[in-house]
């Protein structure tokens, strides 16, 4: 691999491209002399007479139509220059994106702990689009130039070497200047972009909390908080913009100065007789047009050092590792944990430690406990979304951490509290278990959970659009969804966690019994807060501060009264008979206000 195609971040494809868009811009500097060389001839005949010649009209006429051919040929080459330039650095930043997405997709979840969001959404767009402007409008033109200007510099110097060091004495020195200011542009650069990371996400959040916002009256408060910080990105912008262009004008400006330079020895050598009037008129039509395509790189390369800033944050992440594996079969679906450790963060107590569990093919498993205690990271450990710190977690004996993520993925199915739905049809939505899936599958499995009943009543039943994130549905219904998914990809394995920890007792009896179809002949780890709900189960895990305190059938353990399950049970059989009602009566009684307090900052009061 090339430098250069290193520092533009490119493939081996995208490197080849970018040779070709070099050599067409090549081939469109050379016929844009085509008219500066017609001129050339043209003055040479008109300058005939002053020299005792007669102009030859015929070599005029000639010279018009070499100068008509020449326009025709600029067009196919600026035709040829847009294709290889334009569309293919286009093409190339797409392939990029998918590329880096794509990487992402395979990275550790503990990544997503360490990186910001915003931060990452800006590096697949922003860094990505300022690769894209750099290889279509600077990169492939300013080589190309350069080729075109050394090319030109040497012709011009065997003609009258004097003219053409006037000419191109001053170009160093303005491509100096702006190399200059490449201390200052990274340091701004830097600030500048933290700060429009902190304004995107102010941003969101302002979005994101508006009915927070309005409901509590904080729009004011808010909004001047968005304001602050919009007026920051505005100031920094400027100093960013007024930091860089007192260097791109300085050198523009000394660039110029090489125009007047060339007229003041031009004349100074034709007063001398050195040069002819012809000569002199040639340079100086000479040198405004190579300035021309030099003056835009000047303003351009600053561009390419804030660019740098990009190409290194796309770097950082394609060097961050991905969970690799093999793809062998897994033929069992016992799950086991062996003296697991696990943490979120280092230097930060264990979610989950010392943790060692058989979950045995075919049986339910819940997973219950107090907030914190290590549920939702035991389910997430198992579909290795993330990987355990000591010990091992295998299925059927294989070690997960040694197992392709995708392919443990396909003996997978999963229903969250959160589900995620896309701003597509319902049947695609479904589909996404299966994307091989019949239309007459997708409508099968969505009868078995319960969505038929409120699919029916959307305007283009499964063809519906569903909005942002399934906005136009309830928790309920995206819920049904969701196990619809499950039902379709038909995996081994089925997670669930809170399935039914934030919908109404209606929609709670639709989806258990659609998960009675779900969970058939399948080895199920759900997750509940709900404990009524897995009363039944064949075992259950009860967790604190990621510690395993006890395990067993709900009649074994609720015949322990100490015990953390039956104190968690006792007190959600306590918290449902709560009302309204008895919340005021309790406030009408002398230190009603403390009793409450009490029972509701400790569950495990007994009154």
């Amino acid at each position: 691999m090339t430098k250069l195609q290193k520092v533009l971040f490119l493939d081996d494809n995208g490197y080849k491209d970018l040779k070709k868009a070099t050599f067409a811009c090549f081939i469109t500097n050379c016929t844009s002399i085509i008219p500066m060389c017609v001129i050339a001839l043209l003055l040479t005949e008109f300058f005939k007479p002053f020299n005792g010649q007669e102009t030859s009209w015929l070599k005029v006429w000639i010279y018009f139509g070499i100068g008509s051919a020449g326009i025709f040929l600029i067009y196919i080459a600026n035709r040829f220059d847009y294709r290889k330039t334009y569309i293919v650095s286009y093409t190339e930043c797409a392939q990029t994106r998918l590329d880096i997405a794509e990487h992402m997709r395979r990275l550790p979840m503990s990544v997503f702990n360490t990186k910001d969001l915003t931060d990452l959404t800006s590096n697949i767009m922003e860094d990505i689009a300022n690769k894209e402007h750099v290889l279509s409008h600077l990169v492939p033109q300013l080589i190309a130039t350069t080729f075109s200007i050394t090319i030109t510099c040497v012709l011009l110097a065997m003609y009258d070497w004097r003219m053409a060091l006037c000419i191109f004495a001053s170009l160093p020195i303005a491509i100096s200047v702006v190399f200059a200011s490449r201390y200052v542009s990274s340091k701004l650069s830097k600030r500048f972009r933290e700060k429009k990371l902190e304004v995107s996400k102010n941003v969101q959040e302002y979005i994101e909390g508006i009915k927070v916002i309005r409901s509590c009256n904080l729009d004011v408060e808010r909004f001047k908080l968005l304001e602050s910080s919009l007026k920051g990105l505005m100031n920094l912008a400027i100093k960013f913009e007024v930091g860089v262009g007192v260097f791109v004008m300085g050198a523009q400006t000394i660039l110029q100065l090489g125009i007047g330079i060339t007229a003041l020895v031009g004349i100074t050598l034709f007063l001398a007789d050195s040069i002819t009037l012809l000569s002199l008129v040639l340079f100086l039509v000479i040198v405004v047009k190579i300035y021309a395509p030099i003056m835009p790189f000047l303003g351009l390369l600053p561009e390419l050092f804030y660019f740098q800033g990009g190409i290194r944050r796309l770097k950082e992440i394609k060097a961050i590792g991905t969970m690799l594996g093999s793809e062998n079969p897994i033929n069992e679906y016992t799950i086991k944990f062996e003296d697991v450790d696990f943490t979120y963060k280092k230097g930060v107590d264990n979610a989950i430690e010392h943790m060692n569990l058989t979950i045995p093919q075919g049986s339910i498993t819940a997973l219950v406990g107090p907030s914190g205690s290590g549920k939702s990271t035991m389910t997430k450990l198992i579909a290795r979304f993330w990987d355990v710190d000591k010990g091992k977690i295998t299925i059927g004996g294989v070690d997960i951490k040694t197992v392709d993520p995708e392919h443990l993925m396909s003996y997978m199915s999963f229903v969250f509290q959160d589900v995620i739905l896309f701003n597509d049809t319902i049947m695609a939505n479904i589909r996404i278990g299966n994307s091989e899936a019949t239309d007459e599958e997708v409508i099968r499995v969505s009868k078995i959970a319960n969505c038929e009943e409120f699919i029916n009543k959307l305007p283009n039943g499964y063809a519906t659009i569903l909005g942002e994130n399934g906005a136009t549905l309830s928790g309920g219904e995206r819920q049904r969804i969701s196990i619809a998914r499950a039902l379709l990809k038909n995996a081994p394995i089925v997670m669930l966690d809170e399935h039914t920890a934030s919908v109404d007792a209606e929609n709670e009896a639709l989806i258990q019994t659609a998960l009675l179809e779900l969970i058939k002949d399948k080895t199920v780890v759900v997750v509940a807060h709900r404990l009524r709900t897995i009363i039944g189960v064949d075992n259950i895990v009860v967790l604190d501060k990621g510690h395993l305190v006890e395990s067993g059938r709900s009649v074994d353990l609720l015949a322990k009264p100490d015990g953390l399950f039956s104190k968690l049970y006792n007190v959600q059989n306590k918290s449902a008979e709560w009302s309204v009602g008895k919340m005021k009566q309790a406030n009408s009684k002398p230190n009603g206000e403390i009793m409450i307090a009490n029972a509701l900052s400790n569950p495990f009061v007994q009154n």
